[in-house]
């Protein structure tokens, strides 16, 4: 009989012998040996003849270019250890020296990952406390703190769940019904994630069991409603709710939050009083529409794929999709075979990864591994860390030397290139008359948004498919009229346009301590902060995905997400802690890290001239991204300095 071994961390091991030896068979030898490592004690298992070859980019490399012989090896010492521990025979070995942290993954995936990504590293895997270096209990005097968080999606939770730890007060509005923000928006077919689904979780509530290795929208969807919950947060959302305005009242000092029914907009609203005010609504949140002449004259269905009509039928219908971004790039392969014709209108031909692991899912032998072996999931996640976030940013870099810069913007982009470039032609060989000059991009890889081939290229392969570069002049009732003076007649037309990314915050009215709006400051796409969190002139206000904070490199929104929340959780401490009323983020703090923010970005491809994207403003300054490593950016927020804010104390303290 199989006991049923725990070692009062949260692992449990219930799989019986022929259990455990099937799901080591599925195993991912480079994660496996950062496991018998950590397990036993014993980091021979991370030198010869156990070092892994180079993970090639984004592949997990699960033979780690061992022979079958070393690979049975492994799994059998792997399969004695966990059976061991399982039956009580053995204990587990204490988590790694935090200074070895970075070392190992680097051993895992053959490179060398620098010693900077020690302490985030293990505080991403809970080998310690990520809180313990600011606070051990929740500050004195929390009750004295109202806060109001705009937004319940995947930041608005985040910071939800914090604020509930710390004991302090709050109320998110949220304008939908339900938690879940994009993920409860963009349920067109096919979403799901681009990040591998390891990490898309919070570190805190990290999911073990997806069912698949990029998860669709229902189960990333499912987790967010799942933390929300298990974490009592709901009670503390206003459903059906909209912010239209906030007004810093700058006598009482407190925020005064407009908001009314978000099904009424012709509702007078109603007033919530807070001392700190918190937009958690993301970049991703307003449908853009572009421009074009007639699209209200459209007879038939017209959508936007942020808003999916699924009681359209797309059966036998002739369907035209405007724009190839993620969306479509998705929505095509999902979509392809149902309409009697397909069109799709393209403004610029993406870059495209191939990535194994896309449509694969976790078998159940994997989600024994993931479940039930300790810190197998942790290590796996720390391994995707390196080779989907900052691994990848020093190519990204403009090499004012490179003799190619129409094309890549250093040799090691340029290989890039050539393996993109190989990956498009083996995909569109047979049609390359019909296709190569559509879809092989002109500009770097990594200028826009890079996508993962999902079936994409297939799909333009295929008869019922065409793919339209010619502009579009206007749409009719009928369909589309092109700048050619030819036309395609559809039934129904989907907007697969993106979002209005660069007006941030909009169509809110916020308003600071001199009464001026943000809109009045940023315009409508140069929005600006420090650290992408706070803006001078704005007391007590803190953001969660603002400015320059999305990954234009690759890697998890939700580690950016939780670096932003925990720097505003420090800073609400502190202000607790120190009875401080206001704090202000200097004018000069906050220009100084924007020009700071501006110089990198000149040195990076985003700033390539040879291309467009939703990353940069009218005036060519990236307003969405951010220049830095995660690593940078985890070390900037991880204490906010109170001598970069102006504050005011409480006023009972004002004369102490």
């Amino acid at each position: 009989m199989t006991e049923t071994r725990g070692d009062g961390r949260g692992f449990r091991m219930t799989a019986d012998d022929a259990t455990l030896r099937e799901a080591l068979e599925s195993a991912n030898i480079p994660t496996l040996l950062l496991v018998l490592a950590h397990l036993t004690g014993d980091r021979s298992w991370l030198a010869e003849p156990y070092l892994p070859s180079r993970s090639i980019a984004t592949d997990d490399n699960d033979t780690a270019g061992f022979t079958e012989e070393l690979q049975a090896h492994v799994r059998a010492e792997a399969f004695a250890f966990l059976r061991a521990w399982r039956d009580g025979e053995v204990e587990l070995a204490g988590p790694p020296p935090v200074d070895d942290v970075a070392d190992r993954v680097g051993i895992s995936c053959g490179e060398t990952v620098p010693p900077e990504y020690n302490v985030s590293m293990a505080e991403e895997a809970g080998f310690v406390d990520r809180d313990a270096h600011w606070t051990a209990a929740p500050p004195r005097r929390r009750e004295d703190l109202r806060v109001v968080v705009i937004g319940a999606g995947e930041g608005g939770i985040c910071t939800a769940v914090k604020l509930g730890e710390l004991g302090i007060p709050y109320t998110v509005v949220e304008r939908h019904d339900a938690v879940g923000g994009i993920w409860l928006e963009n349920s067109y077919p096919g979403a799901g994630v681009d990040t591998a689904s390891a990490l898309y979780s919070y570190s805190w509530a990290q999911k073990p069991d997806w069912s698949r290795y990029f998860a669709k929208q229902p189960e990333i969807l499912g987790y967010l409603q799942e933390v929300a919950r298990d974490h009592g947060v709901l009670p503390h959302v206003r459903f059906g709710t909209e912010v239209v305005a906030a007004r810093w009242d700058d006598t009482e000092r407190v925020w005064r939050v407009g908001i009314r029914p978000a099904d009424d907009p012709d509702a007078t609203p109603t007033e919530l009083v807070a001392d700190v005010l918190i937009s958690a609504v993301g970049q991703l949140n307003r449908p853009a529409y572009p421009p074009i002449p007639g699209l209200d004259s459209f007879a038939g269905p017209m959508f936007h794929s942020a808003r999916w009509d699924h009681s359209v039928d797309l059966t036998d219908k002739r369907v035209g999709i405007v724009g190839t971004g993620a969306s479509a790039m998705q929505i095509v392969p999902a979509v392809v075979g149902r309409p009697a014709h397909l069109t799709v209108f393209q403004r610029s031909a993406q870059w495209a990864i191939p990535n194994t692991n896309y449509h694969r899912v976790l078998t159940p032998q994997t989600r024994v591994l993931m479940e039930q072996v300790p810190w197998y999931a942790a290590w796996y996640r720390l391994r995707l860390m390196w080779i989907y976030q900052d691994k990848l940013h020093p190519t990204l870099r403009r090499d004012p030397d490179w003799e190619h810069p129409e094309r890549s913007v250093n040799a090691i982009n340029d290989r890039h290139r050539r393996f993109f470039a190989e990956h498009l032609m083996s995909e569109i060989a047979g049609h390359e008359d019909r296709l190569l000059d559509k879809v092989m991009p002109t500009y770097p890889p990594y200028g826009k948004r890079m996508l993962i081939d999902n079936g994409w290229f297939a799909a333009l392969r295929r008869d019922d498919v065409d793919l339209v570069t010619d502009a579009i002049a206007q749409v009719d009732e009928k369909g589309v009229e092109l700048a050619d003076g030819s036309r395609v007649d559809l039934d129904v037309l989907v907007m697969a346009t993106g979002f209005q990314s660069r007006r941030m915050l909009s169509p809110m009215d916020i308003r600071g301590r001199s009464g001026r709006s943000l809109r009045e400051i940023w315009g409508d796409d140069d929005a600006r902060a420090h650290l992408g969190i706070t803006v001078p002139d704005f007391p007590n206000l803190f953001m969660v995905y603002g400015p320059n904070t999305n990954l234009g490199h690759g890697g998890s929104v939700i580690f950016h997400t939780e670096c932003q929340v925990g720097y505003i959780s420090r800073m609400l401490v502190t202000m607790l802690e120190r009875d401080i009323g206001t704090v202000e983020v200097r004018p000069e703090v906050c220009d100084e890290y924007n020009r700071r923010v501006d110089e990198a970005h000149a040195e990076l491809v985003w700033t390539h001239p040879g291309m467009t994207n939703w990353y940069r403003n009218a005036e060519g300054r990236i307003v969405t991204n951010s220049p830095w490593r995660l690593v940078d950016y985890w070390a900037m927020t991880r204490e906010p300095d109170l001598s970069e804010f102006v504050t005011t104390p409480l006023p009972e303290h004002a004369a102490t």
